[in-house]
């Protein structure tokens, strides 16, 4: 049993079904100023709710991945890319009570080896070349393109974001990148020079130890980061009180992706990412680029902030009050930015100043 499962199962998750209509709107919005054709299903013969399995090819053969579209605008789909490596389109969810109010659509996709869709339990499959191809091939089967295509990555998917992007740029119409850096390595170093210094020196030392030694399922070494650096760094609220979303997302976390890609200690990266670097790449990115940093984050904010000055046509959003989940932590200041820098792009303004 993996660590992360003795962590979640720990906060006692309440576990409930999702109950979405896509005829709902918040509360606090007039049903009448969303355009009727935003409810307009897209489906022909029978409705299934959105939900779409989608064949991809891969060198160990065809799998199906799951998404799930919200909404009906021509102009305006996100698709969103999950972070983990390895949790699911769950944690999300939240963008359901803001997004279609203001008639935006948006697309759930779980990743290969991610919550709903298969796992084929192969780590030559979690490669982030080849996570770029599934990515291409799902954009083709949910008939995205530049004049539609919001493509939001996440954490690991905003690395995924920025590697499609990279390669694909002219294929989607905007990019944003979520809480990620663009080098691993300066996220190692952020993390033991800045992040590591501003804890309790005394539990670092213990975490280091259970590092050292590869016990990482030591039930100790979850129950101090999740006290004293979770709290902190990725949703600051007290653990009881972290949205079931979260909680429900990485309660499914595919440990196999995250430590491959990741590695298992929860400083910096040690997997098939840690020498990944595309700052100096990020000049070639010449589509609208929206990059989304929050305060407290265990990504720097500063380094973000510097990557969308190196793009052509950067935004920049922080989140002052909010932490690697900062569309929970700092809810109003996450969504009113996107909102904002959306409808700025689709009114033509060609520079977004957030």
């Amino acid at each position: 049993m993996n660590r992360y499962k003795h962590f979640f199962t720990g906060l006692g998750i309440l576990i409930m079904t999702l109950l979405y209509s896509c005829s709902q709107v918040p509360d606090h919005v007039d049903p009448s100023s969303v355009p009727k054709s935003y409810f307009t299903s897209q489906e022909g013969g029978i409705k299934t709710g959105g939900v779409q399995e989608i064949s991809i090819s891969t060198p160990k053969g065809t799998f199906k991945v799951w998404t799930k579209r919200i909404g009906n605008n021509p102009k305006v789909k996100i698709l969103l890319l999950n972070g983990g490596p390895g949790a699911t389109h769950e944690y999300f969810e939240c963008f359901e009570s803001f997004l279609p109010a203001e008639g935006i659509e948006f697309i759930y996709y779980d990743q290969l080896g991610c919550g709903n869709s298969d796992n084929p339990n192969d780590t030559s499959l979690w490669d982030l070349s080849r996570y770029v191809e599934e990515l291409e091939q799902v954009r083709h089967a949910l008939h995205l393109n530049q004049s539609n295509c919001y493509l939001l990555g996440h954490s690991w998917g905003g690395i995924l974001a920025m590697e499609y992007a990279l390669k694909y740029q002219d294929s989607i119409k905007c990019l944003v990148i979520s809480n990620m850096m663009s080098s691993g390595p300066d996220y190692g170093k952020y993390a033991d020079e800045v992040l590591a210094k501003q804890m309790d020196q005394k539990v670092l030392d213990t975490i280091r130890t259970i590092e050292a030694r590869k016990d990482f399922d030591n039930p100790k070494y979850m129950k101090l980061l999740r006290a004293n650096y979770y709290v902190q760094h990725l949703c600051r609220m007290p653990l009881d009180q972290w949205p079931e979303p979260i909680n429900r997302s990485l309660d499914k976390l595919n440990a196999s992706l995250y430590v491959s890609m990741q590695g298992p200690s929860e400083f910096g990266i040690s997997g098939k990412l840690e020498t990944w670097d595309r700052y100096a790449m990020l000049p070639k990115l010449r589509l609208p680029t929206l990059v989304i940093g929050a305060q407290y984050d265990t990504m720097d904010p500063e380094h973000m902030k510097r990557m969308s000055q190196q793009v052509q046509n950067g935004s920049f959003l922080l989140c002052p009050g909010g932490s690697h989940f900062c569309f929970y932590d700092d809810q109003e200041t996450y969504m009113k930015g996107l909102i904002k820098y959306i409808k700025a792009l689709e009114a033509g303004e060609k520079k977004v100043k957030l």
